[in-house]
């Protein structure tokens, strides 16, 4: 498969518009589940900042196999989210809380209340050369200073350092802060729509269902046909190893 194929990929994602069962671990959530109105919670913790512009970025896709690296950033006026335009998140949450229809409808919504969204894909290609941690770390940054000027400016977890903008590491601060957790919505949804995407274009890998996260079946239809174009090569995943490795790697386990 051409290599311009998973670049073409990511560049649609990338550049698409985006504006102002799985397996355990996989952020999917699996079964019928009730919506919890929780977005009240998450926006009161920005508000209680007393400011009006609240900047916040996620990730999604730090574990997989396969597949990109998908960052967001999401710039929240609660000056204007009052009333019936901020009715819609009230189901915001961490996009690991609620099931893929609850999360298809928050993205709508981000996008409709949001005053900023970015987005930035990794391709395996870039997080092979650069790692998944400073892949992370850029796409953090990219995404806040995308979403400028803001009053604060949070992330999920990770403090950025100095070329960052000035922002606060908020630990689980996708279960704590509306605008860390609309990022996290548009990751997601993001890097699923990717994965099922690459499904149509790498048949029989089963992207669409794991979304590139390692499950059994998974590991099995790597090691029958090798890894194809957009499996991060530079894990050091049991898919990659021949039966004899693998048994040696037992043995020096046991």
């Amino acid at each position: 498969m051409p290599t311009r194929i998973a670049s073409n990929l990511c560049n649609f994602f990338a550049t698409s518009g985006f504006r102002g069962g799985a397996p355990p671990g996989s952020g999917v959530i699996l079964g019928p589940m009730a919506p919890k109105r929780t977005g009240g919670k998450l926006l009161r913790y920005d508000r209680k900042l007393g400011v009006r512009f609240v900047a916040g970025a996620d990730e999604a896709g730090r574990g997989p196999l396969a597949g990109p690296l998908v960052v967001a950033g999401v710039l929240l006026d609660y000056e204007s989210l009052r009333d019936h335009r901020v009715r819609p998140l009230a189901r915001l949450n961490d996009s690991k809380q609620v099931d893929e229809a609850t999360r298809d409808e928050l993205y709508r919504a981000v996008l409709a209340c949001a005053e900023r969204v970015s987005v930035h894909v990794f391709p395996p290609g870039v997080i092979d050369r650069d790692g998944l941690h400073r892949s992370n770390l850029r796409g953090l940054r990219e995404a806040l200073w995308a979403c400028q000027p803001a009053d604060v400016s949070l992330v999920d977890g990770f403090k950025l350092g100095p070329s960052a903008p000035p922002h606060r590491a908020v630990v689980d601060g996708d279960t704590k802060s509306a605008a860390i957790a609309a990022a996290s919505i548009i990751a997601k949804v993001t890097r699923d729509r990717y994965m099922r995407a690459a499904d149509a274009v790498y048949p029989g890998y089963g992207f669409a269902s794991h979304v590139g996260y390692i499950t059994p079946a998974h590991t099995r239809i790597v090691r029958e046909r090798g890894p194809c174009e957009i499996h991060r090569r530079s894990w050091r995943a049991r898919a990659y190893l021949t039966e004899e490795q693998e048994a040696e790697l037992l043995a020096a386990e046991a």
